[in-house]
């Protein structure tokens, strides 16, 4: 496990990484890997932030439906970039690392 500081906080983070390449192709658990990241990194927010989803859904301009799929992990019904927008607007700086 990985730890990872986010907005002043501090979050671990499991081998998503090994359980994404043992179920799908490697472009699909390259995806899903970065969108878990990214997804932990909201969740992290939102506990720091002590808000309601309702309150997070106005901060980040997006539905409270959208906020509970996030804090229940539907990492299937949040698109990448989506993803990306969210953490930017949350104030944390997404970053992508390449690897050989």
């Amino acid at each position: 496990m990985t730890a990872k500081r986010v907005t002043g906080i501090t979050f671990t983070q499991g081998d998503a990484r090994g359980m994404f390449y043992d179920l799908f192709d490697a472009d699909e658990a390259a995806e899903l890997t970065m969108r878990a990241g990214l997804l932990r990194g909201l969740q992290a927010w939102f506990d720091e932030a002590s808000m309601t989803q309702v309150a997070a859904a106005k901060e980040l301009s997006v539905t409270q439906a959208r906020i509970s799929d996030i804090k229940r992990d539907k990492i299937g019904s949040v698109s990448l970039d989506l993803l990306v927008h969210l953490n930017s607007h949350a104030g944390m700086k997404p970053q992508l690392h390449l690897a050989a």
